[in-house]
């Protein structure tokens, strides 16, 4: 998965009504095999992520 600074993020739910949770990308750690994402969700709080197969990125521009 190939994310860049200012993609959008979108973590979906893995159980039936668990909401998503969406950020935007502030910061790409790693390499390219496994990459580490710093994701500034909407809500304010930031983490680091591993991006897996409930993640969507979402290309800026």
């Amino acid at each position: 998965m190939h994310a860049n600074v200012g993609d959008r993020v979108v973590i979906h739910g893995r159980v039936v009504g668990a909401a998503e949770r969406a950020g935007e990308v502030v910061e790409v750690r790693g390499d390219t095999e496994s990459p580490l994402l710093v994701v500034r969700f909407d809500d304010g709080h930031e983490a680091i992520l591993s991006p897996g197969s409930d993640c969507e990125v979402r290309h800026a521009g």
